[in-house]
């Protein structure tokens, strides 16, 4: 396992910066620094932070190839009045810079920047809280609020929204899921509901696309589900935890988008990350066991089939290559190739880390966020 060096204590003046700026460069050789790694040829540096001023969860990649290295973060106060900033690196400085902000209702729950690589639509951003949000980024990289899409808009009461997903097919659509046990799919460009279902039988906590009319979600009711858009009455369980009735929830999905035949999904209090194969349900294909503590987040890298990212309250971003995982390995009569891998790569962060992205843009880049901090990482 390669191993990239722990970050400097939030308090050491080398990477703490003020409310709302960037923390210097850690470069090669010094803390927070990646080692047995191909060094950028500008300045060495590999992990470049930003200081948020205030405890962040929801974070994100711009999918714009002319807006590289863009992200936005979002707040996580416990009160209604939150913000969101959209942050950018200086490639020449080496630090990030604040290019816009705006006020936000209770902390987002999600983040995403329209999965729009060629430039070809509107600059967009979509918040998930107690309702779905779009936002405009203006020419002048002001933000301004563009639809406030509610499913129920006979009651005054809103059930909050845990998570959406954007669909990188067909752009308009947006699903998100909800704690009422439903997920709704968005038409952006009406700004109607495509569909609305009964998902689970409890809280539904995460929502993934794995193709152009094909959604699954993952719920409190300790199942992973796989709806088709073309048979709306029926869905089909791919995973449920064991220990019925009893169930463990589940709290994240990733569904891999170069190679759909996989997922991966994570349990509420657990340090396993289950990787799970659609064509053989019910069972993972591989438990990914090696974290320490309570795995937060995780993100298939965009640019491969076999590579993974989770991270957890143990503060490691762990890298993860499948390709040794046999897909038959849950076959009738084989062995189940659930234990014993290793990640390929792993950073030691200075607190627990909250939520991970993987840039589709620059594949060679992951943002972590931790605490009041996010950080970029070269892998």
């Amino acid at each position: 396992t390669t191993t990239l060096a722990a970050d400097v204590p939030s308090t050491a003046a080398a990477t703490t910066g003020g409310a709302g700026t960037a923390a210097p460069p850690t470069t090669a050789g010094g803390p927070g620094t990646a080692t047995g790694l191909d060094a950028p040829k500008d300045n060495g540096a590999e992990i470049y932070t930003y200081e948020a001023g205030w405890l962040l969860y929801a974070m994100n990649w711009s999918h714009r190839r002319d807006q590289m290295f863009r992200l936005a973060v979002g707040s996580f106060r416990e009160e209604t009045n939150n913000t969101v900033e959209v942050i950018k690196l200086d490639e020449n400085t080496g630090s990030f810079r604040k290019t816009g902000s705006f006020a936000h209702p209770y902390p987002t729950t999600k983040i995403m920047f329209i999965p729009d690589r060629e430039c070809t639509r509107p600059d967009l951003m979509a918040t998930t809280a107690d309702f779905l949000r779009l936002w405009q980024v203006n020419s002048d990289d002001s933000v301004s609020l563009k639809a406030l899409l509610n499913s129920n808009s006979k009651s005054e009461f809103c059930a909050p929204l845990t998570s959406f997903d954007w669909n990188e097919i067909h752009p308009n659509l947006i699903g998100t899921s909800s704690i009422d046990t439903t997920c709704t799919i968005w038409d952006i460009e009406t700004q109607q509901v495509d569909t609305q279902l009964i998902a689970h039988d409890k809280e539904v906590y995460d929502v993934a696309w794995g193709g152009p009319g094909v959604f699954a979600s993952v719920s409190a009711d300790g199942s992973v589900r796989v709806f088709d858009m073309r048979d709306k009455e029926h869905s089909t369980i791919i995973y449920e935890t064991p220990g019925k009735p009893n169930e463990t929830p589940l709290l994240r999905l990733g569904w891999n988008k170069v190679d759909p035949r996989y997922m991966a999904t994570i349990l509420l209090d657990s340090h396993k990350v289950m990787v799970l194969d659609i064509r053989y349900p019910t069972l993972p294909v591989a438990e990914l066991t090696r974290h320490q503590a309570c795995v937060n987040a995780l993100a298939w890298a965009p640019h491969s089939s076999c590579h993974m990212c989770t991270a957890g309250d143990d503060a490691q971003a762990l890298i993860w290559d499948l390709s040794g995982v046999q897909p038959e390995s849950n076959a009738p009569g084989m062995e189940s190739t659930k234990l014993g891998l290793d990640p390929i790569l792993s950073y030691q962060a200075a607190a627990e880390i909250n939520t991970l992205q993987w840039s589709a843009v620059q594949p060679d880049w992951v943002a972590i966020a931790y605490g009041s901090k996010v950080q970029i990482l070269r892998v």
